[in-house]
């Protein structure tokens, strides 16, 4: 390994963990920071790249659109609400807010709060008998989800700010 290598900053080696931090914290140590701004999801998009299909979610906050990378069955799960289809037999999508509604639970917004090189991470905050629960999620299934509990869609003002740079 060259030595200009050798003293790299400690924790570049591997991204985050999903789930750093304990139960009684809410926030995700060294995550993305700046108010959560309400986004609309414009759809679902399909582009070819190289000989294949990528497919993306995009969301906007009117000025600044961010485009997420989701794969086939994520895509699926999010177009199906947007278009109200509902499909023969529940997706795991229905699946989960049966259960949620069942057990009493709503979920309250979802909110995108972190990017770490092109991944980015999610939230889904939900409420139970008065109590707010924070639930990590990829941002695929957390709109999913919110789609179908029509929760709004929040992302923080740093990853709009880096979208909007792009």
């Amino acid at each position: 390994m060259p030595e200009e290598y050798e003293d790299e900053p400690e924790g570049l080696e591997r991204p985050p963990p999903f789930f750093p931090y304990k139960p009684d914290e809410t926030v995700r140590p060294g995550g993305n920071t700046g108010e959560p701004i309400e986004v609309s999801i414009e759809g679902v998009f399909a582009a070819e790249s190289n000989g294949s299909i990528q497919r993306f979610v995009l969301l906007s906050d009117g000025d600044r659109k961010l485009p997420i990378l989701i794969g086939l069955a994520e895509a699926a799960a999010i177009s199906l609400p947007l278009e109200g289809a509902t499909p023969d037999r529940p997706m795991t999508h229905d699946l989960v807010k049966t259960i949620l509604e069942r057990l009493g639970a709503t979920v309250e917004r979802i909110v995108i709060d972190d990017l770490w090189s092109t991944t980015y991470y999610a939230k889904i905050v939900l409420r139970h008998d008065g109590i707010e629960t924070i639930i990590d999620s990829r941002p695929s299934d957390a709109i999913a989800i919110a789609l179908r509990f029509e929760s709004p869609v929040f992302v923080v003002e740093n990853i709009l700010h880096q979208a909007g740079d792009q």
